[in-house]
């Protein structure tokens, strides 16, 4: 993984004929450097129980190894054969919905003892089988997994074991924590346990959602395990990590912890999809690729993304290329399609790949060999783009479970402020990266500003961590429904926000659904007073205690009550939002707070549509990504030092004009540093 790949997901066992030879020319012709392999194919490799048939996987390996194609071979165990289901049928995952039924994807039960026998077996038939080709790469552990809702009778025993480890046997303590008095919900046997799908108890549901998470983590640590067993040095192993889904790549994804369920992984894998022709933003690639990238602070894999994919998706000309060249700007050493050729049947015969059911070169084909010959061209200097960022975002999935339970008016859920916040970090050009819950102050510590949409459930230490992060010099900007509830989902007590008051100088006991409020800013956070902003959602009446205030409700009767407060404490400041803000409001409160925190420059002078991202590349030069994320040509002052322009090859001077053509992107490699100007000398990172 040394140098960039460009990919492909292929699956021979769907072709309406034999055509391997063809499409490997095509492929070459089109510089793609990797495919991924048999994820979804578990009932062709193993048609019968015990009876396995690996020819298609091993006539692609051999094929692709003579063309000197890379393969990443995928655990085949996330769609069940029928033969399965008909011996087990308890393999299906009882939901909340019911029992499940056979046909979909993803529908099995990850903590059924006859699954896991038959996933064994096949990880173990196939791995074992192929790890020794000189082909493989690497493998995909299953695919895009999630706990699928599973709840049947044996989740639900295996919950209240948990539950009886987590509170040492002590029903007492769990009725307490949990405030089960409410409603008769009390359990005062562990015989008694109900099932969790009728409870009407936020903060045990948010609890089982917590259990249904790792049962996700330790399912993938499970395969990882086994296939550790058989990887050879210098293979690896990922997974295809995806999101909340809007349709389309969205925030969060609320059935898997990122950060915990990453952690056995050699690399860090992602799928992102996104909207397309004019609402094309670029902001998903950027989301996904900054959550990716944090998992394991380094490059990570974009294992599946579209190429045509659905008709509102088929891409503008010039767009693949913009699309290609982003994901590399957020730091990714690999993309790849899903998928190769389009499906002439069943359920995705609509989601195109990059070649159309004719299977023919295309105008979205011709674009991608122009990208394949750039990512060979310029792999010495755009692979391994290291980014260090001074901003990141908090991001909590015991936040979006308990909103899920408690959803904002409207059913804006934890989501929808999370990207809010995201989309507007994005726009003003701040690089961003993602920290968790339990991240360590000494890594908090490296950052300038953490922004904390909505952190609506969190224990006391995380709220300790962010004030002493806060008084030691660090600046956090919070929004409405931080701090309110315990890591139990139990509302606090205390003044709100929680223990983060004393930090934010503010506290409220009032909350409403804001009807025809505005939003009147003060002097003290611009130079003049500004009317006309609009609250949104939900407003927090705050009173200031040692704050100043940033902005007021603008309303006959909560005009006396804060919206929005700055307060400095110890060396640092903390910025309390107590409402759903706009984004137009947003970027003058981060204009504000970034300045403060000595983060405001060159990169904010350049204006969306136009994107910058940048790194550090292997041979220590800065790489800048100047990406162009509207349909008219656009253009800016390069304000930066004398690199030169990858793409043409032309010097690039600080002060010229810039010009960037409609869906259009430079890269610009700044090679005036000591260590880019030594790596220049030994001929390192030149083309």
């Amino acid at each position: 993984m040394e140098r960039l790949h460009y990919g492909v997901a292929y699956y021979d066992e769907y072709m309406p004929d034999d055509r391997l030879a063809k499409d490997i020319e095509m492929m070459q012709e089109a510089g793609i450097t990797v495919v991924r392999i048999a994820e979804s194919t578990w009932s062709t490799h193993e048609p019968q129980n015990g009876v396995f048939n690996f020819a298609s996987v091993d006539r692609v390996l051999d094929a692709m190894h003579e063309a000197g194609i890379s393969v990443i071979v995928g655990t085949p165990t996330y769609a069940v054969p029928a033969w399965m289901v008909r011996e087990h049928p308890e393999v299906l995952a009882e939901t909340r919905s019911g029992p499940g039924k056979y046909g979909a994807r993803q529908i099995m039960d990850i903590t059924s003892p006859a699954y896991l026998f038959y996933a064994e077996r096949i990880i173990r038939k196939l791995i074992g089988r192929v790890c020794g080709h000189p082909a493989v790469i690497g493998y995909q552990i299953d695919n895009e997994t999630k706990h699928y809702g599973t709840a049947g009778p044996n989740v639900q025993l295996r919950f209240v074991k948990a539950m009886r480890e987590k509170f040492g046997g002590d029903l007492g303590e769990l009725n307490r924590r949990f405030g089960l008095a409410y409603w008769s919900n009390r359990i005062d046997a562990w015989e008694d346990f109900p099932s969790v799908l009728g409870t009407i108890n936020g903060s045990l549901g948010a609890e089982f959602a917590r259990f249904q998470r790792q049962l996700v983590t330790e399912f993938l640590a499970w395969q990882v395990d086994i296939v550790n067993g058989y990887k050879k040095p210098g293979q690896f192993t990922t997974h295809n990590f995806d999101f909340d889904w809007r349709g389309h790549s969205y925030g969060v994804q609320r059935d898997v912890d990122h950060f915990k369920a990453s952690k056995p992984f050699d690399i860090a894998g992602v799928d992102i999809y996104h909207p397309s022709q004019s609402k094309l933003t670029g902001i998903e690639i950027s989301f996904g690729g900054d959550l990716a990238r944090s998992l394991k602070q380094s490059a990570y894999l974009v294992l599946e993304t579209q190429a045509q994919a659905f008709p509102h998706w088929t891409p503008y000309p010039g767009q693949l290329r913009l699309l290609a060249f982003s994901h590399l700007a957020s730091g990714a050493s690999m993309v790849a399609y899903w998928h190769w050729h389009s499906i002439h049947n069943s359920f995705e015969t609509y989601w195109k790949g990059l070649l159309s059911h004719d299977l023919q070169p295309n105008p979205v084909y011709e674009e991608a060999r122009t990208i394949g010959a750039d990512f060979a061209r310029l792999s010495g200097s755009l692979s391994g783009l290291r980014k260090i960022n001074r901003v990141a975002m908090l991001v909590s999935n015991e936040s979006l479970s308990a909103i899920d339970w408690f959803p904002l008016p409207g059913g804006v859920l934890y989501n929808d402020v999370v990207r809010r916040c995201y989309d507007a970090l994005y726009k003003l050009n701040v690089g961003c990266d993602f920290v968790h819950p339990d991240t360590e102050s000494k890594v908090l510590a490296e950052y300038d500003l953490i922004v904390v949409p909505a952190l609506y459930s969190a224990a006391d230490r995380l709220l300790e961590k962010l004030n002493e992060f806060t008084e030691k010099g660090g600046h956090v900007v919070y929004t409405f429904k931080s701090g309110f509830a315990n890591a139990d989902v139990q509302v606090r007590t205390s003044a709100q926000p929680g223990l983060i008051e004393h930090a934010c100088g503010v506290n409220y006991q009032l909350f409403a659904e804001p009807k025809n409020v505005s939003v009147r800013l003060t002097r003290n956070l611009l130079d003049t007073v500004e009317e006309g902003y609009q609250a949104e959602t939900w407003m927090e009446l705050l009173t200031p205690t040692t704050a100043e205030v940033w902005a007021r409700y603008d309303h006959p009767e909560w005009k006396e009550y804060a919206a929005i407060t700055h307060n400095v404490f110890g060396e640092g400041t903390a910025t309390y939002i107590g409402f759903m803000p706009g984004e137009d409001l947003l970027f003058q409160v981060f204009e504000r707070v970034l300045r403060d925190a000595g983060l405001w420059g060159e990169e904010q002078k350049i204006k969306f549509p136009l994107v910058v991202k940048s790194g550090v590349n292997g041979a220590g030069c800065r790489v800048r990504y100047f990406l162009n994320y509207s349909g008219e040509p656009a253009a800016f002052e390069y304000g930066y030092r004398d690199g030169r322009e990858l793409l043409s090859g032309a010097d690039i001077r600080h002060g010229q004009l810039l010009r960037l053509p409609a869906w259009g992107f430079a890269i610009v490699e700044d090679r005036e540093s000591a260590a880019c100007s030594a790596a220049m000398e030994d001929g390192v990172a030149m083309d």
